[in-house]
């Protein structure tokens, strides 16, 4: 199926949907922003505008083509405020009548865009913001989800926002771009924060067919992999410094790792750890920026790629920053994964979309993947930025 292309005197109609509060969960630790209450909001410091930025990065692309486009959206903070500030003229459908948004706001501009007839919805958030889309939407409008969220299971999303610029290009440049049909999934954010995964099948929506840019669902479960994921951790373990301080992201390659340290693990979470000793359990971005305060002591980060998607920053690991990455130090990453992970990626490579596009190329290239006890491979990280 193809979507329709845009010929010279054409205008594409782009809807631009933006969730102002998508990712703010991320760097509390909050693993989700479905249920942030208002104190949660202020203690997310909405000056960071993570979406915001997002969808700006995403969206620049468009402003030289301008004239063959229009950009139906919600007023403010919901898709307006970013047209105006990349000097594009947008269509203000409705507005948001609270402080916040909610997922009725979200719904209720979908359904005004569906009325408008638009030729692709842009969105911008995580699975909850695609969750509300899909009750409007079914898969009867194409969609394309700038990820932006904590939690992005579902495969309805780009890779990275400069990715959704560049299908958002080649739409406008009259790129025969096919649509596909991508699963929408999301967890409960509840059991989600008790280290329980709960995946839910929500169902299909449409989407540009790129493959490179858009992302793969999220594979759910353990791999074969137990076995695979002690000897992972047998070693990480043995190579371990006394001195060191260790923050170990989300996942159950990882989880072993906790698991051979004998200390308590946050699956989901982001956990430090120094001497075999649980330093921080389920950590936010200021506590781990708290214990880098003082730069005289070592630390390293461990992490794992997510199974299917292939992510190793950018997606439900945000409590390391940028900035806490910098202060560990771009040297001083471990990557674990088992082969059966990396062979599944099929020669993709592994992606990073930490919303800082000029580390993500600092990250990018070849680096060593720990696949077993004393097993190394080289593999390539990349960026879509």
């Amino acid at each position: 199926m193809n979507l329709q292309q845009c010929h010279p005197g054409h205008t594409l109609s782009i809807g631009l949907i933006v969730n102002p509060l998508a990712g703010l969960g991320g760097t509390l630790g909050l693993k989700g922003s479905d249920d942030l209450s208002s104190h949660d909001i202020e203690g997310a410091n909405l000056n960071t505008h993570r979406s915001m930025e997002r969808a700006i990065r995403a969206m620049t692309p468009l402003q030289k083509y301008s004239s063959a486009l229009v950009f139906p959206c919600w007023g403010g903070g919901m898709g307006e405020t970013v047209l105006r500030s990349l000097g594009l003229q947008g269509e203000v459908l409705g507005l948001c009548e609270e402080p916040y948004s909610t997922a009725q706001d979200t719904k209720q501009a979908a359904r005004a865009m569906l009325a408008a007839g638009v030729d692709i919805i842009v969105f911008v958030g995580g699975d909850g913001t695609a969750r509300d889309l899909y009750d409007v939407l079914g898969n009867t409008s194409p969609v394309l989800g700038i990820p932006a969220g904590v939690k992005m299971h579902s495969g309805v999303f780009a890779v990275s926002p400069e990715a959704a610029g560049e299908l958002l290009v080649q739409l406008v440049q009259g790129g025969l771009v096919g649509l596909t049909l991508r699963e929408v999934r999301d967890i409960d954010e509840q059991a989600f924060r008790e280290d329980i995964v709960r995946s839910r099948f929500y169902g299909e929506m449409q989407v540009p067919s790129e493959g490179r840019f858009l992302q793969h669902t999220k594979i759910g479960g353990v791999e074969n992999a137990e076995l695979a994921a002690a000897d992972i951790a047998a070693w990480v373990v043995e190579a371990m410094d006394d001195d060191c301080i260790y923050i170990i992201g989300p996942g159950s390659t990882t989880a072993a790792v906790m698991d051979e340290l004998g200390v308590p693990n946050t699956l989901l979470g982001v956990d430090v750890v120094c001497d075999r000793t649980l330093l921080v359990a389920d950590a936010s971005e200021q506590s781990l920026l708290a214990l880098l305060a003082d730069t005289s002591v070592k630390s390293r980060i461990i992490v794992t790629a997510i199974g299917g998607q292939g992510h190793v920053f950018g997606r439900g690991n945000q409590q390391i920053s940028p900035r806490v990455i910098r202060l560990v130090g771009l040297d001083n990453i471990d990557i674990i994964a088992a082969k059966s992970k990396i062979t599944g990626l099929e020669g993709r490579p592994l992606l990073l979309d930490t919303n800082d596009p000029e580390l993500d190329r600092a990250l990018s290239g070849y680096r060593s993947v720990t696949t077993g006890y004393q097993d190394q491979i080289l593999y390539r990280l990349a960026t879509m930025a």
